[in-house]
């Protein structure tokens, strides 16, 4: 028996050694302790800005349509009217009127009369850095010249068409 009451008094021991039970919290105690949880941390730093990220490439990239219409006044109402789209004042070109749009991401277009024997379609034009080696090189690789590099009224670039091998028309863009 001496050992049932040695056990005994040596769990009474260690249930005395334990630390005591948190009484619990009264609640304007509670109250604090929740202001303390959602007070403002301080401010961090700012990070330095990291330098403006620079825009992407438009080279290579068709960044110009033009639609050659056999009534560009009414292809432009159409567009107008049908997709939404707004034209700038119409531009006089050698040519006749070009009516040209453009889109908040910086691409566009625009409409001008078919050239005869052309037929009514459309010409995308890819942006490039030198307009002279890029019509140069899609020439040496089989396409035909359908418009060798020329300036644009108003400083406004470079253009040149070619018809890729197949027929299609690819035009070229510059800046002036």
């Amino acid at each position: 028996m001496a050992s049932r009451k040695t056990a005994k008094k040596s769990r009474a021991k260690k249930s005395t050694s334990r630390k005591p039970a948190r009484k619990p919290m009264k609640k304007s105690a509670k109250r604090k302790v929740a202001k303390k949880k959602t007070a403002k941390r301080p401010a961090r730093r700012a990070a330095a800005k990291a330098p403006a990220a620079k825009p992407p490439s438009r080279l290579n990239v068709i960044t110009h349509t033009e639609l050659a219409s056999a009534d560009p006044a009414a292809t432009q109402a159409w567009c107008e009217k049908v997709l939404g789209w707004s034209f700038m004042p119409v531009v006089p070109m050698p040519d006749g009127e070009y009516r040209m749009w453009r889109f908040d991401f910086g691409t566009g277009g625009g409409i001008r009369a078919s050239n005869p024997p052309e037929t009514p379609g459309s010409i995308p034009y890819c942006e490039v850095a030198d307009i002279r080696a890029t019509f140069d090189a899609a020439l040496a690789a089989g396409a035909t010249e359908m418009l060798s590099p020329i300036a644009l009224p108003g400083n406004a670039g470079v253009v040149a068409i070619v018809a890729a091998p197949g027929g299609c028309a690819i035009g070229f863009w510059a800046a002036g």
